[in-house]
C-alpha cells in the first residue's frame, strides 16, 4: 500500500519533534508499505530544519520513510507569521497535489498537520489518486485557540479553521484521533459514528529497553550526588511552560518542606526564567534546575527519578483526554508517576503506575507525593513495572501503527 502522510510539523530523529509522523510511517515501512511524509521546511518545534538551499522542495529518505519538505517562510510564536505559515504550506500542496498523485499513486492519503486546512488540498490529492481519504486527529481546532486563547467564535480564522473540521467530518474515510474522548464533539460536526479510531501517542520500544548509559555531564554528577545524599528525587522532565502547571510543584515543595525530598526539573521552555526566579524569590533549596538532555540520554535520566511528576492546568478543554508524550515515557522508564489532573481519561489511573491527584493544588500534589514516600521501593518499582507493561502492550508505535492501518483498509 502506498501511503502518502501531509503533516505541516512533521519530524525525524535527525531534526527532532514532532516524532510520531516518523514513527508510524517507519511501523508502516516495516510491515511492507510505501510511505511519502510531506512537510513544512519551516517548524517552530523542530530542533533541525531540513537545508533547502533556497530550493522549493527536497526530498530525501530517512530510515525507509520519504520526505517531501516544501519550503515555507520562517516564523516565530503563535502571531500572524506562523498563520501565514501555514498557508503557504496549504497553498503549496494545491499547487504540487496534481504531481504528487501522479508520481506517488497513494492507496491512503492522511491529512494530519493539528490545524485542519490541510483536508482540503488532501481530498484533492486523494480524489486524483482515486485513494481512500483520513484525518488524524492532534488537538481540537478551532476549539483550542477558542477555549485556551480566548478567540471569538466569529473571528474569521476561527470561522475557517471550524468549516475545515466539519469538512473532515464529513468527507474523510475515517478519522483517526489521538484524543479517546472526542465522539461527541466529532458527531455534533457531521461525523458518522463508525468512522472513528482511536490511536493514542507512543514509544518506540527500542529507545527504552536497553540498558541505559550513565547520565553525563552536569546533571548527571549533581544528580548521583543527590543520590549519594539520600535524596527522594522527585523530577520533571519536558517543556517548562505554562500548561505544564510548574507553578504547583513549585508550591508542593514548599508545603513539603521535607530535606529528604530533592525536586529536578530538567528541560527548557518559555516559563523556565520565572519558574527559577520563583524558586530563588521562596529560598527553595530542595529545587534544582538542569537544562535539557539529548533524546537519547532521557532514559539516562528518569532513571535517576524515584517519582516523575506531570501537571496540568484545570481546563475543561481536557474533558476530551490527553495523550502526552512525556506520560509515556515516564511508563516506558518504569517510574512511579504522581499525575495532577482532571481530565475525561487517566492512562496513569488505567495502568495503575502512580497516584492521581487534583491539578493545580499544591496541598494534594505534596500528600500524592508523600504517599508515594511512604511506600516501600519495592512497591515503588512495582508501580513503575506495571506502567511498563502497560505502554509496550497498548502505546508501543508497532502495536499503534497496525492499529492505525485499521483505519486505512
Amino acid at each position: 500500500m502506498n501511503i502518502l502522510l501531509i503533516n505541516h510539523y512533521a519530524g525525524s530523529l535527525r531534526h527532532g519533534m514532532e516524532y510520531r509522523p516518523f514513527y508510524l510511517a517507519r511501523e508502516w515501512v516495516r510491515l511492507g508499505h510505501q510511505v511519502r511524509i510531506i512537510a513544512s521546511s519551516q517548524s517552530h518545534i523542530r530542533a533541525l530544519a531540513p537545508h533547502l538551499d533556497g530550493r522549493a522542495r527536497l526530498d530525501e529518505t530517512i530510515d525507509g520513510v520519504q520526505y517531501r519538505w516544501i519550503a515555507t517562510p520562517a516564523y516565530r510564536g503563535n502571531g500572524a507569521a506562523r498563520v501565514l505559515n501555514m498557508f503557504a504550506f496549504v497553498s503549496q500542496l494545491y499547487r504540487q497535489g496534481r504531481q504528487l498523485a501522479r508520481e506517488f499513486d497513494a492507496d491512503v492519503v492522511i491529512a494530519s498537520s493539528t490545524y485542519p486546512l490541510d483536508i482540503w488540498p488532501a481530498h484533492r490529492i486523494a480524489r486524483l489518486s482515486g485513494a481512500r481519504l483520513l484525518f488524524e486527529l492532534h488537538d481540537l481546532w478551532p476549539l483550542s485557540p477558542m477555549e485556551l486563547g480566548g478567540y471569538s467564535s466569529w473571528h474569521p480564522f476561527i470561522m475557517l479553521l471550524q468549516a475545515a473540521e466539519n469538512y473532515a467530518c464529513r468527507h474523510a474515510d475515517a478519522i483517526v484521533s489521538i484524543l479517546p474522548k472526542v465522539r461527541e464533539h466529532l458527531e455534533a460536526h457531521g461525523m458518522a459514528p463508525h468512522k472513528l479510531h482511536i490511536v493514542p501517542n507512543g514509544a518506540d520500544p527500542a529507545e527504552w529497553l536497553g540498558v541505559a548509559d550513565q547520565l553525563p555531564g552536569l546533571a548527571g554528577a549533581r544528580l548521583a550526588a543527590l543520590r549519594r545524599q539520600g535524596k527522594f528525587i522527585v523530577g520533571y522532565a519536558g517543556t517548562h511552560g505554562v500548561a505544564n502547571a510548574l507553578d504547583t510543584l513549585l508550591a508542593a515543595a514548599s508545603v513539603v518542606g521535607d530535606e529528604r525530598f530533592a525536586f529536578v526539573l530538567v528541560g527548557g521552555g518559555p516559563e523556565k526564567a520565572r519558574l527559577q526566579a520563583i524558586a530563588a524569590e521562596r529560598k527553595l533549596s530542595n529545587v534544582h534546575f538542569f537544562d535539557p538532555v539529548p533524546k537519547q540520554q532521557v532514559p539516562a535520566l528518569l532513571e535517576c527519578f524515584d517519582v516523575a511528576y506531570i501537571g496540568w492546568q484545570r481546563q475543561r478543554l481536557y474533558r476530551f483526554g490527553i495523550a502526552p508524550n512525556k506520560l509515556i515515557d515516564y511508563m516506558m522508564a518504569g517510574c512511579a508517576i504522581l499525575h495532577s489532573v482532571e481530565a475525561g481519561n487517566d492512562p496513569v489511573l488505567e495502568a495503575g503506575c502512580g497516584l492521581t491527584v487534583a491539578p493545580q493544588d499544591p496541598a494534594a500534589v505534596a500528600r500524592g507525593l508523600l504517599a508515594l514516600f511512604m511506600l516501600s521501593p519495592d512497591e515503588r518499582a512495582a508501580l513503575g513495572q506495571r506502567g511498563r507493561a502497560f505502554a509496550m502492550a497498548n502505546l508501543s508505535y508497532p502495536v499503534l501503527g497496525r492499529r492505525f492501518l485499521q483505519a486505512c483498509a
